[in-house]
């Protein structure tokens, strides 16, 4: 096997078999590699990434919008598969991505109206969801070209960092917010996501990643088998604003304390799966505020591939690809039907700024956000 030697940033690193297309399987150490994945439509680079450890676990994620291309992970019998949805082409990326895989921001989830006061001055953000913003607006951070910081292999695995700025003003957020993203896949099999912000002037943040998720790899993920660590969940509107009560899950279709396959009652007549066309919704993590705890556990039945999500995040937003209507046609020719994907993204409740009971998600001059996120992979025989 021919091995070709890269220089990815500070870092010599030595890539086995990437360039030539040889199958995913368990390698004797981790490596990162970099590639040009395209031009985007005004005229900026961008390069894709592939991290892979020791385990042979791969992800490939581009530096448009920090998104995680694919992610190629081991069933119960060692077969290696890739779970997330996305495109081939950045053009796709561009034009059509319903949020496949990428960085949130600055606000993940949705504002009222698109509008929140902060120290007595009121902001206007744009409302692409309806009435609402959502996911930072127009141009949120999952458009932006980050800025490459470092791509290299570290003790605990190999590690891209991203950065972006987004300028005071941007979407109509105030302060100048520095943001940094870095990426580890862990030897134990997770994808990592550790994000540092900070701001020069009052602002809201809440980061979060909107991977799609089907463990089968394809097919629909009603089978899928999901526990939740929460004893509450926060209703919403028509719109799905947040009324700001904190209801218990305790005898609603929102109750996953026992693990429950995500069709068994999305069906079902209740008030909350109407207006989110199935689960759409933030649960309220049971946990302490800042501690990294599980937020979540996805079990696929038939291939034994097991998801479990942590986060130092309050809230999860669960949602069961309810806006997937076969329109898309993705990787590998696949045609993304109904709820063909699932996403897990550990957040901040949605509209937070004008719930004051909600945790707050102001960031301060000379304060740091810091928030991780873990998708950590293994089977069940």
């Amino acid at each position: 096997m021919k091995a070709k030697v890269l220089i990815v940033g500070s870092a010599l690193v030595t890539s086995l078999c990437f360039w030539s297309g040889c199958a995913t399987g368990p390698s004797a150490r981790a490596s990162i590699t970099r590639a040009p994945f395209g031009v985007t439509r005004d005229g900026q680079p961008v390069e894709v990434f592939t991290l892979r450890n020791a385990n042979g676990v791969e992800a490939r994620i581009i530096n448009y919008g920090g998104t995680v291309l694919s992610l190629k992970v081991p069933d119960r019998n060692g077969q290696f598969g890739d779970v997330v949805l996305g495109f081939d082409t950045l053009a796709e990326y561009e034009q059509k991505s319903p949020y496949f895989g990428c960085l949130i921001g600055r606000y993940g989830n949705r504002i009222a109206g698109g509008r929140f006061t902060l120290n007595g001055v009121t902001y206007q953000l744009a409302t692409n969801d309806g009435p609402n913003h959502l996911h930072g607006g127009i141009k949120g951070f999952d458009k932006r070209v980050w800025k490459v910081e470092r791509a290299e292999v570290t003790p605990q695995g190999p590690q891209l960092v991203l950065s972006y700025l987004s300028p005071d003003g941007e979407e109509g957020y105030p302060g100048n917010l520095h943001v940094t993203a870095t990426y580890t896949l862990t030897k134990d099999n997770g994808l990592r996501l550790d994000y540092r912000a900070t701001t020069d002037k009052d602002t809201i943040v809440n980061l979060t990643q909107h991977s799609y998720f089907n463990l089968a790899g394809h097919g629909d993920i009603l089978g899928h088998v999901v526990y939740l660590n929460a004893d509450r969940f926060t209703p919403v509107d028509a719109t799905l604003i947040p009324t700001g009560e904190l209801r218990p899950v305790e005898g609603t279709p929102f109750d996953f304390r026992k693990p429950t396959a995500i069709g068994a009652r999305i069906q079902q007549d209740d008030e909350q799966l109407r207006y989110g066309r199935g689960y759409d919704h933030n649960w309220v993590i049971n946990k302490k505020p800042g501690e990294l705890a599980l937020h979540a556990r996805v079990v696929e039945p038939t291939t034994g591939r097991v998801l479990e999500v942590l986060s130092t995040e309050p809230g999860l937003q669960f949602y069961s690809g309810n806006f997937l209507d076969g329109t898309l046609k993705g990787k590998y020719g696949q045609v993304y039907a109904h709820r063909s994907g699932f996403c897990m993204e550990p957040q901040h409740f949605p509209d937070s700024p004008n719930k004051p009971h909600f945790p707050s998600v102001v960031l301060k001059p000379g304060q740091e956000y810091r928030n991780t996120i873990i998708y950590r992979f293994s089977v069940q025989k």
